[in-house]
């Protein structure tokens, strides 16, 4: 993964007490992507005293008032434009998440000699604390957000960042020391990752996604891996033990492996042994809890948990502390969230479910029978897993298709035998297309198994018109 478009040489300070250096003090920095991550990014370098430009392809008017933090900065404000004529007289670009490194604005600083790195990456040669940091196709966000609860159930005080929607950026101007920094990362910002460096990390598994981004398997993979590259003999690496990707990347890695399983013991890491929980690390055996204790359902938020104590356990967090934590933490935002009982009726807001992998999960998940809405922006996966899986549930009583993607679910799903399809315009006419087909007793559940770029901005805005839709259904 070693790219000359990236700094390799910027020092970065994620130890208690390590005073950080500041390599952007002075710097014209040019920053592409003015989403979340950008703006927080620019907030950030202005604070460090680098000379800020950004630049977005929409123009100012289309941002709202998303860009209003910066209206007090020293910006240069270059919107509404390709950005490559800004890059002249810079001495780095930083890119978003966002944007692709084969962007042509990454080709044309390339070229031009200026060096290119990601928002995590710039934001972590900044960081104080200590970083910890999970990526996977799935179960990223829940296993992050009960992390943080661990942590603070430890006395902490915990950011929980990254790809979770607070980007790294806003958590390093708020971070100390003596805090725990917990960060969500997605394959987008390890593309431009090289020293990042978290002292604790998890690969919570490896399904098919992104590949309309990142082209192959092995691609995405290494992307994965990557997470762990620049850890040493002091630090952790967590891995999925069920999974032989993730099993796989244990080859070659500096760092202490530790695996997590729901169905073997594993010599070192977090495992179930007679119901209970057990975590092992070094010559240290605890039993955390019953496994049932969990107030996340479903095997793979047990699979969540296990990484979390595997990685809780490395960071010195006590079995008892762990314990606590596990019993009282609920779960996140649009991941298989209850919404409304209705009429009988439950209907559960798994707008989270971007991918396949996910939703075969939420899937799995269900009690009693089900209408699904599935449908959404176009990753360019196979759903011929998906159908199987649905074939092979017969709670799934009925299909409903929206977006993009809704002529390619339907001919994965009659290809494997299922022919209980119904199509929507809009999410409002798939909510009432399955209210009408539910009866008392059943749910309905949202989960696209596809982003969501093709009707709405993000997940969050689709879970969120899902759940207002079902609170105003008469």
């Amino acid at each position: 993964m070693q790219n000359n478009l990236y700094f390799g040489t910027m020092k970065r300070r994620h130890y208690a007490g390590e005073k950080a250096e500041n390599p952007w003090a002075g710097k014209r920095v040019l920053i592409v992507g003015m989403a979340r991550s950008g703006v927080a990014a620019a907030q950030l370098l202005c604070r460090e005293g680098a000379q800020v430009t950004v630049n977005d392809m929409k123009p100012r008017e289309s941002f709202g008032d998303k860009l209003d933090a910066l209206n007090a900065l020293p910006v240069v404000f270059r919107l509404g434009e390709d950005g490559i004529d800004a890059l002249k007289g810079q001495e780095a670009l930083v890119i978003s998440p966002g944007v692709p490194i084969d962007a042509p604005i990454v080709k044309a600083a390339r070229s031009a000699g200026i060096p290119v790195t990601g928002e995590m990456e710039m934001a972590s040669t900044l960081l104080k604390g200590t970083l910890v940091a999970v990526t996977g196709t799935n179960g990223k966000t829940t296993t992050v957000s009960l992390l943080g609860a661990i942590f603070e159930a430890a006395g902490k005080v915990a950011h929980v960042c990254g790809n979770i929607g607070y980007p790294l950026s806003a958590a390093v101007m708020e971070s100390r020391y003596d805090h725990v920094v917990v960060a969500e990362v997605s394959s987008f910002q390890l593309e431009t990752t090289q020293t990042f460096h978290p002292l604790s990390a998890a690969v919570l598994n490896v399904t098919e996604d992104h590949l309309n981004r990142h082209g192959t398997m092995e691609v995405y993979t290494g992307l994965k891996r990557h997470i762990f590259d620049a850890q040493d003999e002091t630090n952790f690496a967590v891995l999925n033990y069920e999974d032989p990707l993730c099993r796989a990347m244990a080859e070659g890695l500096r760092s202490r492996v530790l695996y997590f399983s729901r169905l073997h013991e594993v010599e070192q890491g977090a495992f179930v042994r007679d119901g209970n929980i057990i975590v092992r690390v070094g010559a240290e055996e605890k039993t955390v809890c019953g496994a049932e204790e969990l107030r996340i359902p479903g095997p793979h938020n047990l699979e969540n948990a296990l990484a979390a104590v595997a990685i809780a356990f490395s960071r010195g967090v006590p079995a008892p502390v762990i314990r606590q934590a596990l019993r009282t933490f609920q779960g996140v935002e649009h991941r298989i969230e209850f919404t409304r009982e209705l009429d009988g009726v439950r209907y559960i807001n798994d707008s989270k479910g971007t991918n396949v992998d996910s939703t075969i999960k939420a899937v799995q998940s269900m009690k009693a029978p089900t209408a699904l809405i599935l449908g959404g922006y176009d990753k360019h996966v196979s759903f011929v897993p998906l159908a199987q899986e649905i074939v092979n549930t017969p709670l799934i009583e009925n299909c409903v298709l929206i977006g993009v993607t809704a002529g390619q679910i339907e001919q994965a799903l009659r290809d494997a035998g299922y022919g209980h399809i119904y199509h929507a315009a809009s999410l409002q006419e798939a909510v009432e297309t399955c209210r009408r087909l539910s009866r008392p007793g059943g749910n309905v559940l949202l989960s696209p198994a596809c982003a969501s770029f093709d009707m709405f901005e993000d997940y969050e805005q689709r879970g969120r018109i899902f759940k207002d839709i079902v609170q105003h259904l008469q």
